[in-house]
Formats: structure tokens, C-alpha cells, sequence
């Protein structure tokens, strides 16, 4: 009886996972105590960060929160953080968890506007680096007005509305019937050659939308939500950001879009993947049939839908509310002006981000794991001994390497907060403290495009229900986002290290266009944590 209680136990851990997995998350619960007691907690502290890692990278195996969430609770109960830091983290970070539960739900809703524009683009405009260049550029200027997360989630809904279409005529249904599009055994064999030669063409897509994200995220003190606590350190409002983060972001942002085109001409990494002319033709049958077939109550649904769109470009743009609040209103005016009255209806709009919401949470608390051990602060201090330009070139890797394996959020909180420091102590001049707060802007911001978990774009649409559908794992986002790491972190180098950014900061200052800043910044802004 005992043996077969314990069999079924294990069975059940971790569901249907491969035995190799569940045996990894076993050991590291096992090692994690043995580290932190008689090890170093802070070499226990990076364990943790890299075993967080792994189940990220691992997520088409097994969904990160179980094993991550078992590797959170562990470290709390062995004492590596608080509930109350975690809490802490929760807390500061309040505005993003509402951005989930309420933005991407409110995109839910639009879906039937958004799948109308993008068909129209991707059936009109039959060259694929038009197309790519299109979603790279679009998500980058949206990204600089706008939250990345909430661009992401428009590209990740119309992915799953192309995806579904498709999915569904291969499978020999019509567009009228009810259809499961996680399941292929309906296919048949030519119609699976298409669909994963579609699978990688969305793939392609999705990548450069969301490197595209951080593209446009960099320029705007709107971009990121690291971007408006380094603004508010420093002072700087809307137009002063935008213009002195430009000598970095604007040849970065030209290099991105140069690079999304190249890749797709010399097809590597993974891309260059065509749209096939079955494909194509099922999407433009799906086209003219949903405009035929179109009664004028679904007209007006439609405009409703470019009505509400314009409200939430406009009130995001002139920040009205917190972010997730207005996604809020999206879904009322959404559910009220398309007939969406039932409970059920509604509550399949939070399906796609509740899981994220829960994964997060528990990124947070991982988060104060490195607060409370101070992973970072060796490197902090070893930064901060550096002087004159060599200073900036540090700070721009060092911000951009701890952003790769943890929140760019609070790594570019925790450095902006320790140059004021530096600043106030007389460490460091005005204009010195200026020229490292856009080296630590730009260092979050650009290299951390090489892992899903340094972008929380990336970490969202890694975990969102269409990655497994288009068979986009932890390690080939990765690979795709390889050379636009290489390319982004390279210029932005040259920018910072060749003494381009502070001729041309002096430049404008010269302009007029900026004004040199005296005092001590910062005295109200939010603490690292």
C-alpha cells in the first residue's frame, strides 16, 4: 500500500513531464537547503537564479510556475527571503500585474478588429521582409508610445487568429464549425508540410515584433517601466528623455530595422520562412468569406472596435490612468458596444494571462531572493570603481548582462538609485550622472533582448498559449534573438564607448535643445526595492 501511494505520488508530480525533469526539480529542491546552511547563501542565491532559469527554458516540458513556484516557496521557508519582501515586490509592482489582468483581456475583445487589419497586410503585401520590417517597425513606434506588454499581446492574438484559420481548413472543417486548433490529428500529410512551414513563418513574425518592442521601448520614458524611474532620478521630462537617450537609440533603432531585413534575405537563425500559396489562399478564402458573410450588426462591431482602439492609443499615449486600469475600461466599452453580456464569454478574455499573472508573481519573488542575498552588489561596486567614459562602458555591459538572467525593471532601479548615491556624495559630477543614466537606460533595454526572461515581452509571449503551437521553445527564441543581441549591443556599445554620446549630449546642450542640470536628482523617486 505504501509502495503504491508513493508511486502514484510521484506519478502525479509534474504530471506527464519527462522523468529527467521531474528528477531535476527534486535535485534542486534537495541541493537548495544544502547550499544556503552549510554552502553560502549567496552562492545558493544564484542557484536559485539559474535554476528559475532552467524552468524557463524548459517551459514547453512543463508550465514555469509548478517548478518555479516550488523553487520560490522553498527558498521563503529555508529563509533565503520574506514573505513580506515578496510581498513588498507584489506590491511596487502592482501596475504591471493589473496590466495583465486587464489589458490583454480588453485586447481579447478587439481580436476580430485586429485580425481584419493584419489579414488585409499579410494577404495584400506578398513580400515577407515588407511584412517583417512592418511588424518590426509597428511594434517599435507603438512600443515608444504605448506598454510593450500590451503590443506583444495585440501580435500574440492575431498570431493565434491566423493560426486557428488556418489550423481549421487544414484540418477539412469549414469556417462555421467548432475546432480544437491544439490538436492535429486531423491533418493530413500535406496539409502538416504547410502548416509547419506557417508555423515558422508566425515564428519569424512574433520575433521580430518583439524585438520591435524593445526598439521603440528604449526611446520614451513611456517605453519600459525601468525608462520612467531613471527619468524620474533624473528629472527629465517626456521630450528631454526621448532626445537624450537619441545619440544611443536612434542608430540602434536603424541597425534593428537594417538587421530585420537581412535576416530575412539571408535567411538564418531560423528565418526567412515563406507564407506557401495554400496558405495564402486559405487566408484570403477566410477573408472574402468573413466579408460576405459580414451582416451590418458585425460592421459595426468592427467600427465600435476602431473606436475603442483610438481611446486606448490616445488615453495610454496621454497616460489618463494606470495602465491595467485602462485596459479595464477597453473591456467594458468593449463587452458593452459588441453584445458580450454572459459571464462565461467574458471570462475566457483572462484565460491567455492569468497563468503569466501567477509566474510572475513568482518572479517577484526570486526577485527578492537577489534583493535580500544582494546577488548584484559585487558588481555594483566593481562598476562603480570605474571613471570618465570607461565608466559609462561598464555600467552599459554590466546593467545589460544582469538584465539577461533577472528584471530589467530592477536592475535599472537598483543602478539609477546607486548613482544618485554616487551623485549626492560627490562621486560623480551632473553631467557625469546624466551620460550614466542613458548607459543604464540602454543597458536594460538592448542586450537583454538575448533571453526571454531579461524582456518581459519575451518572457509573455514564451508563456502565452501560442508558443507551443508555433513550437517556440525557451532555446530557439534564443537562437532567433542571437543576432539582434549581437547587433543591438554592438551599437549601442560604439555609441557609448566612442565618445559619440557625450560629443553629441554637448552638442545639444549647445542647441539649447537640453539644459544642464544642477541639483541633486531623485529626492523623490521610488527607492530600488
Amino acid at each position: 500500500m505504501q509502495q503504491s501511494f508513493m508511486s502514484a505520488l510521484y506519478k502525479n508530480f509534474l504530471g506527464s513531464s519527462p522523468e529527467w525533469y521531474k528528477l531535476a526539480i527534486v535535485s534542486f529542491l534537495v541541493i537548495n537547503p544544502l547550499l544556503f546552511f552549510f554552502v553560502s547563501p549567496y552562492i545558493a542565491g544564484w542557484a536559485l537564479v539559474l535554476e528559475f532559469i532552467f524552468t524557463l527554458a524548459m517551459a514547453l516540458k512543463c508550465y514555469p510556475l509548478q517548478p518555479g513556484g516550488l523553487l520560490a516557496i522553498e527558498a521563503v521557508m529555508i529563509g533565503m527571503t520574506s514573505p513580506k519582501q515578496v510581498m513588498h515586490e507584489v506590491t511596487v509592482n502592482l501596475e504591471v500585474i493589473l496590466l495583465l489582468v486587464f489589458m490583454v483581456a480588453g485586447i481579447y475583445f478587439m481580436k476580430n478588429l485586429l485580425l481584419f487589419l493584419f489579414t488585409k497586410i499579410i494577404t495584400k503585401v506578398k513580400s515577407k521582409t515588407i511584412v517583417s520590417l512592418m511588424f518590426c517597425f509597428t511594434s517599435a513606434f507603438l512600443s515608444a508610445f504605448l506598454d510593450a506588454l500590451t503590443v506583444i499581446a495585440v501580435i500574440i492574438s492575431v498570431g493565434v487568429g491566423f493560426y486557428s484559420v488556418y489550423h481549421k481548413v487544414a484540418s477539412g472543417k469549414e469556417q462555421h464549425h467548432e475546432h480544437d486548433h491544439t490538436e492535429d490529428h486531423h491533418l493530413g500529410e500535406y496539409s502538416r508540410g504547410d502548416l509547419d512551414q506557417f508555423r515558422a513563418y508566425l515564428r519569424n513574425l512574433l520575433m521580430h515584433a518583439g524585438v520591435g518592442t524593445a526598439l521603440g521601448g528604449v526611446c520614451t520614458i513611456v517605453g519600459e517601466p525601468q525608462n520612467l524611474i531613471i527619468g524620474q532620478q533624473a528629472g527629465w521630462d517626456f521630450l528631454e528623455f526621448a532626445i537624450r537617450m537619441s545619440p544611443v537609440t536612434f542608430p540602434v533603432l536603424i541597425a534593428g530595422l537594417i538587421t530585420c531585413v537581412l535576416l530575412e534575405k539571408v535567411k538564418w537563425f531560423g528565418y526567412g520562412a515563406q507564407l506557401s500559396d495554400n496558405v495564402r489562399q486559405v487566408l484570403i478564402d477566410f477573408d472574402e468569406d468573413a466579408t460576405k458573410n459580414r451582416t451590418k450588426r458585425d460592421n459595426v462591431k468592427l467600427i465600435m472596435q476602431g473606436v475603442i482602439a483610438i481611446w486606448l492609443i490616445v488615453a495610454l499615449a496621454l497616460h489618463l490612468a494606470a495602465v491595467g486600469l485602462i485596459g479595464l475600461t477597453v473591456i467594458i466599452f468593449a463587452t458593452v458596444f459588441t453584445g458580450v453580456t454572459d459571464e462565461h464569454q467574458i471570462g475566457h478574455a483572462f484565460e491567455e494571462a492569468l497563468p503569466f499573472t501567477a509566474l510572475l508573481a513568482v518572479f517577484f519573488a526570486v526577485v527578492a531572493v537577489i534583493i535580500d542575498q544582494q546577488l548584484f552588489t559585487p558588481v555594483i561596486t566593481w562598476v562603480l570603481t570605474f571613471e570618465g567614459n570607461m565608466q559609462l562602458v561598464m555600467f552599459y555591459l554590466a546593467n545589460g548582462f544582469l538584465s539577461m538572467v533577472s528584471d530589467n525593471v530592477f536592475v535599472g532601479t537598483v543602478y539609477i538609485t546607486e548613482v544618485t548615491k554616487a551623485l549626492a556624495a560627490g562621486q560623480i559630477t551632473r553631467d557625469q550622472f546624466d551620460l550614466l543614466a542613458v548607459a543604464i537606460n540602454t543597458g536594460t533595454n538592448l542586450p537583454s533582448v538575448a533571453t526571454p526572461n531579461g524582456q518581459a515581452a519575451f518572457l509573455f509571449l514564451l508563456t502565452s498559449a501560442l508558443a507551443p503551437l508555433i513550437r517556440l521553445s525557451y532555446g530557439r527564441m534564443v537562437i532567433m534573438a542571437f543576432p539582434y543581441t549581437i547587433v543591438l549591443t554592438i551599437v549601442g556599445l560604439i555609441a557609448i564607448s566612442s565618445g559619440h554620446l557625450a560629443d553629441s549630449t554637448q552638442s545639444l546642450y549647445d542647441s539649447g535643445l537640453i539644459q544642464h542640470h544642477t541639483e541633486v536628482p531623485g529626492a523623490h523617486a521610488p527607492s530600488a526595492h
